[in-house]
């Protein structure tokens, strides 16, 4: 007999497609690897000249001049534990990307083709313990690819901040009371930081890596849960489609949902918006996160009183 989780599933995947469309590359290795297509802002064929830069990760490689801005260039082959890609004598590409509200240019061996996913497709290895891979999926030929925490990558390289200046951790503190937070995400990385904010506001919190979990969790115990903070892009199931998916359920349709993405574009908070999340932010801000955190659990709102 179908519960009424498993309705709102069956509603939810009539109305969303959750599919992500990615761009396949190739690295020093000849394998396949894929980033969200969303995320990318242009293609280049790689310089064979770039400007250093002093004291920096040794797959950093330099700067690069965008539009007038420095970017840092990042030999993707080499953070992720590769042989080096060597773009001063052999033809190399780079993918300029937006994470994190900021462009990073990634030097790859060469751009694949474009491929279509469902999230149901795509799934995380079980026992492996690759700090720079997130999820696998298969081409149309059956070829492995392999999808890149790209989140990770940078906090090793470049490093992301994650703490609370002075002024946002004096608002914060004591905010949580006791109170629990889910947090929903497939990245180690993204889960350290929210965490750690949460734990400088007095926040409990669950963290589970993907939507299924987090339905599973909030099925058993969804009294004792006060706010979600959820990734958008998952294995299995993507953050809109997650919402979506609470909303259609009568247990979860109030609870507060905060959707926090590396995808920051203004699109990604009206598509928040319409799957019914109270809030959108944008990775990796602890300030901007604590005060969002802060402004929706004093509200008092539900999302029928309005969100985002």
């Amino acid at each position: 007999m179908a519960t009424s989780l498993d309705e709102a599933l069956q509603r939810t995947n009539l109305s969303q497609s959750n599919q992500i469309e990615m761009l396949t590359f190739r690295l020093t290795d000849n394998q396949l690897y894929a980033i969200n297509v969303f995320k990318i802002i242009e293609i280049l064929e790689c310089p064979h000249t770039i400007d250093r830069m002093p004291n920096s990760h040794p797959a950093v490689k330099g700067a690069l001049d965008f539009r007038g801005a420095a970017l840092a260039v990042i030999d993707l082959s080499e953070a992720v534990g590769l042989p080096a890609k060597d773009f001063r004598n052999e033809l190399a590409y780079i993918i300029i990307c937006e994470y994190n509200r900021a462009l990073t240019a990634f030097i790859v061996h060469a751009p694949d083709t474009l491929l279509t996913r469902s999230w149901q497709d795509i799934h995380k290895p079980e026992g492996v313990n690759a700090q720079s891979l997130v999820a696998i999926a298969y081409s149309d030929s059956g070829e492995t690819i392999m999808l890149l925490d790209i989140e990770s990558i940078l906090a090793a390289v470049v490093g992301i901040e994650m703490d609370l200046t002075s002024v946002a951790m004096s608002g914060a503190e004591g905010k949580g009371g006791g109170r629990h937070v889910l947090v929903v995400d497939d990245s180690r990385t993204a889960i350290l930081l929210l965490q750690s904010v949460l734990d400088k506001m007095g926040f409990t919190n669950t963290a589970v890596m993907s939507a299924d979990k987090a339905l599973e969790y909030l099925e058993k115990d969804h009294g004792n849960v006060d706010l979600v903070i959820s990734d958008i892009e998952m294995p299995g199931m993507d953050g809109f489609t997650f919402t979506r998916t609470l909303r259609e359920h009568e247990s979860f349709k109030h609870l507060k949902v905060i959707l926090h993405s590396s995808m920051s574009n203004p699109s990604n908070q009206l598509k928040a918006e319409q799957a019914g999340a109270n809030r959108f932010v944008a990775k990796f801000d602890p300030d901007s996160l604590s005060s969002e955190i802060s402004n929706l659990i004093e509200s008092g709102s539900s999302i029928t009183e309005g969100s985002c």
